[in-house]
Parts: C-alpha cells; sequence; structure tokens
C-alpha cells in the first residue's frame, strides 16, 4: 500500500500530511526504502544489485555501504568482489549475504522513510547478529516501519503496534506493553522459552 502497488478501498495513508495518492507515484517511491524477508536480486553482479536504488554512488559511497552492512570482509574474499554474479535470484549467496545486500542497497538509496519486513526471519543466529548490527546505523535519522515476529527486531522502537486477525490490539513501548502483561508480553515470554527463536502463537503479528 505505501508503494502504491495497490490503494485502499477505503481510508487514507498521509506522507508529511498529504494523501499518497496526491504524490506524483515516481517521487513517492523515491521516498521509499524496503529491505524485505525475501529479498529480490537480479541476476547480475553484486555491483550492479547495490546501484540499483541509485546508479549514480560513487565507488567510496559503495564501500561505506558494504562497510555499514557488515559485507566488507565477505566481498574482499570473493575474486571478483563487487563484479562477482549473484546468480538467478542471488542463489549463489546464503541467506544472510542477500539480506546484507538489501541493506546495503537501502544505505545507498538513503530514502527517508525505510520499510523492514520480517529483515531477520530466514537466517541463522551470526548472520541475524551481523543484520541487526547494520541496521543500527541504517535506523538513524529516518522513519523505520519494522514487520516482526522476531521481537528483538522491535524491542527499541518508539511505537509498537500489536495486531491480530486484521487488527490492532495494544499499542505502545515495549517496556509499557510489557507491564500490561497482555498478548505481546505472552509473546516475548514464549520467545525466551525458545531460546530467542521466532514463535508466532496464532496469526499476531508485531510493527
Amino acid at each position: 500500500l505505501l508503494f502504491r502497488y495497490y490503494d485502499p478501498d477505503n481510508g487514507n495513508i498521509k506522507v508529511c500530511g498529504l494523501p499518497i495518492r496526491d504524490i506524483p507515484l515516481d517521487l513517492l517511491r523515491q521516498q521509499l526504502s524496503l529491505v524485505s524477508q525475501d529479498t529480490y536480486l537480479f541476476y547480475d553482479t553484486i555491483r550492479n544489485n547495490l546501484l540499483f536504488g541509485r546508479a549514480d554512488a560513487s565507488e567510496e559511497e559503495i564501500m561505506e555501504a558494504l562497510s555499514i552492512s557488515c559485507l566488507d570482509k565477505f566481498i574482499l574474499s570473493l575474486p571478483d568482489g563487487t563484479n562477482t554474479m549473484t546468480g538467478e535470484r542471488g542463489l549463489r549467496l546464503s541467506g544472510g549475504e542477500r539480506q546484507r545486500i538489501a541493506i546495503a542497497r537501502a544505505i545507498l538509496k538513503d530514502a527517508p522513510i525505510l520499510i523492514l519486513d520480517e529483515p531477520t526471519a530466514s537466517v541463522d543466529a551470526e548472520s541475524e547478529r551481523h543484520i541487526r548490527q547494520a541496521l543500527k546505523t541504517l535506523l538513524k535519522g529516518r522513519t523505520v516501519l519494522v514487520i516482526a515476529h522476531r521481537l528483538s527486531t522491535i524491542r527499541d522502537a518508539s511505537q509498537i503496534l500489536v495486531m491480530e486477525e486484521g487488527y490492532i490490539v495494544e499499542s505502545g513501548t515495549h517496556e509499557e506493553l510489557m507491564r500490561m502483561n497482555g498478548r505481546y508480553a505472552s509473546l516475548v515470554h514464549a520467545q525466551e522459552l525458545a531460546g530467542g527463536k521466532e514463535y508466532t502463537g496464532s496469526s499476531g503479528g508485531i510493527l
């Protein structure tokens, strides 16, 4: 809905007080970056996948984005560096490497609004650590919407919305929601019992 692939049947989504239907589509999408659970990479080099959001990025900016996203050591280990082919949909790379390329791409685009859709859901613990480290820098100075079931991802959010079956059932900070001892608190306790692994219960979700 934010990218206007679909328009809502009713109600309005506003950016800076303007309904997004009134913002030219190209201008709207320039303000948005997405790091999704299923990162899409083109059958091309790592470099060209990074430049997809901003073709005029300098070599210095590319290397800075790779460093922030914790990819610099991985790139240095490749014989062809950033000219390495990713394979169809990035199949030559691990899930964590694909996610970090998506983060580096978002860093290069430098859009004021960032959407993180389950950014650590499909990666191992080591990759999650790198991704969370990269996100700390990426979150600064912009509006960020995070959709996650792995609650460590959203613990420090300024506002957490707990959704169930399409409705917001709780809202507040982590501390406020824990004091409420409701749906969010039960999910946190369940994940702690599961050793931090993802646990969603029924159809609950966190934004």
